[in-house]
């Protein structure tokens, strides 16, 4: 994890964390083009599930890092600073605090807080769906007409077991996910 305070900046257990986002670089790839191209809904727990009457229109692969700041009782809550992949291996939105997805074509999506979700595996951020801000999504790309969108197969992410050192302490935790983003079935 690489930790960063407004005193220091320093690298720490980076033996923990670099092999396992190496793994989950090399999972992303050779899954990343099977998982994307398939746009039927993911089979989820009924808390996370989405109404009937919506449909997927765009399922991206998400490789990132949960940033944790450490506020002296514990690590807050994740801000995600992750890279979204098409069926091709394309790069082709960006997801970052707000919850936001913002496509290369300028389309935008804010995921209203907060969300519903289920933990699927205890060694992972769980698994959610938000409803889409609708005045907060903007633009004519894959992100238009937005209603809602699920974060599924997450893989690590989950806020450090150990209690930070100092106030302000980040800690930048590797992780892996399908996004699946719905419209209202008639769009």
């Amino acid at each position: 994890m690489k930790t960063k305070t407004t005193h220091q900046s320093k690298w720490i257990r980076t033996g923990a964390w670099l092999p396992v986002l190496a793994g989950l670089t090399l999972a992303a790839a050779s899954t990343a083009s099977a998982l994307a191209a398939d746009k039927r809904a993911p089979e989820v727990p009924d808390t996370i599930a989405v109404p009937d009457g919506n449909k997927v229109h765009f399922h991206g692969y998400a490789v990132g890092f949960q940033i944790y700041t450490w506020n002296g009782a514990s690590w807050g809550a994740a801000v995600p600073d992750a890279t979204l992949f098409d069926d091709e291996g394309n790069v082709v939105a960006i997801h970052y605090a707000g919850p936001t997805w913002e496509s290369n074509s300028g389309s935008k999506v804010v995921g209203a807080l907060p969300p519903k979700s289920v933990i699927v595996d205890s060694n992972s951020i769980p698994w959610l769906r938000l409803d889409a801000v609708t005045a907060k999504t903007t633009g004519p790309g894959i992100f238009a007409n937005t209603t809602y969108i699920q974060r599924v197969n997450t893989a690590g992410g989950k806020a450090p077991s150990a209690a930070g050192t100092v106030i302000g302490q980040i800690a930048s935790v590797p992780y892996t996910a399908d996004y699946f983003f719905f419209r209202k079935a008639n769009n």
